[in-house]
């Protein structure tokens, strides 16, 4: 494993103890749309990584697309967060909460209201979620109108202002896997003609609209971007991934100052490159799925500041301790993936106990 990996790196207003971050993973075990102390304790365990960066986080009631995920948009949760920030502090740990706005990716059950879930444009994902007992496919949102999408900007400045509330260092925005800014940057679920719409250039809005906002709340140095250029989950479709990225990274060259951009990997590597020629700050590469850890060095060799691990981190909560003596890693058990108790959440054994 390459020695860089375990050297300081610079994120925004911080310096993170390593380049091992531990990339975000919905959970679902926010019961009641907030967490608690087994929540906090999972956290805490793993705060050896660089850098956390938390399960997505909703912005709002609308933005939740899968049941039991925590919410940044009522003083409950935001209490509730302290908990979880100030275990993962006292063990000398960064985190950043992941504000998630799923979009589409959503069903009329999640809501009070039991509206529609929203989107750039009336498009279906073709895909389908959990409810509690089997498997039902997402409706077709209703389309945002642009007064609704200033109201979504605002709220996910909201939520991130709740975050430093919070405790957290940090957010990144969720831009990529499909969800609500990702729906935006698709020429298949964004078929708006307006200004939100139309070409590259005008589906790329939303999102900078969503980074400037935030960093105007709470500081370019505490915000970060997450994309995934080669990615179709949920669905999502981008016929021309290089014209795209392109406009939106040109587009966020005044935001060069951000805490990281963060581009995962999940579906290629082909568009890596791309990004690092374009992105002039921090990046953080999450180029591995399950175990298979063997695209590390290659992002760190180029050009990457920071590597985001998943499963890794999730089945090991000594993961640096484990990388850095060449010992087995303990396998995650995928059926305790999303719900449940403390089992394949916070047992995990470490390394002395393996």
């Amino acid at each position: 494993m390459n020695e860089s990996l375990f050297q300081p790196t610079k994120i925004g207003r911080y310096e993170a103890a390593n380049r091992l971050f531990m990339a975000p993973m919905t959970r679902s075990r926010a019961y009641g749309g907030r967490p608690d102390a087994l929540v906090a304790e999972y956290y805490a365990q793993r705060a050896a990584a660089g850098l956390i960066i938390t399960e997505g986080v909703q912005p709002n009631v609308r933005g939740q697309g899968y049941i039991d995920t925590p919410g940044l948009h009522g003083p409950e949760q935001v209490e509730a967060w302290k908990a979880v920030t100030g275990a993962v502090h006292e063990r000398g740990g960064l985190i950043f909460a992941q504000i998630m706005h799923t979009g589409r990716i959503g069903h009329p059950f999640l809501y009070p209201d039991g509206g529609l879930p929203v989107g750039p444009s009336p498009v279906a994902s073709g895909e389908s979620l959990f409810d509690g007992s089997g498997m039902v496919p997402h409706p077709v949102p209703r389309e945002l109108t642009v007064a609704e999408i200033q109201e979504v900007v605002d709220d996910f400045a909201a939520a991130a202002g709740n975050a430093i509330a919070a405790g957290f260092d940090g957010v990144e925005l969720h831009g990529a896997n499909g969800y609500l800014i990702n729906q935006f940057l698709s020429d298949e679920s964004n078929l708006r003609d307006d200004e939100y719409g139309g070409d590259a250039e005008r589906r790329s809005r939303f999102a900078i609209e969503v980074v400037d906002a935030v960093a105007d709340a709470i500081g370019a140095d505490r915000t970060a971007l997450r994309i995934s250029p080669s990615n179709g989950y949920n669905g999502i479709v981008q016929s021309d991934p290089v014209e795209q990225y392109t406009a939106l990274l040109e587009g966020l060259r005044h935001r060069s100052d951000l805490a990281f951009l963060h581009t995962a990997q999940i579906g290629g590597a082909e568009h890596t490159p791309l990004v690092r020629e374009l992105w002039e700050g921090t990046l953080v590469v999450n180029p591995a799925t399950g175990l298979d850890l063997s695209g590390v060095d290659t992002a760190l060799g180029r050009g990457a500041d920071a590597v985001a691990l998943g499963a890794a981190w999730l089945a090991n909560p000594d993961l640096d301790v484990r990388l850095r003596a060449g010992a087995p890693l303990n396998e995650p058990d995928a059926a305790t993936f999303y719900g449940g108790d403390h089992s394949g959440y916070t047992d995990y054994p470490y390394l002395q106990s393996a």
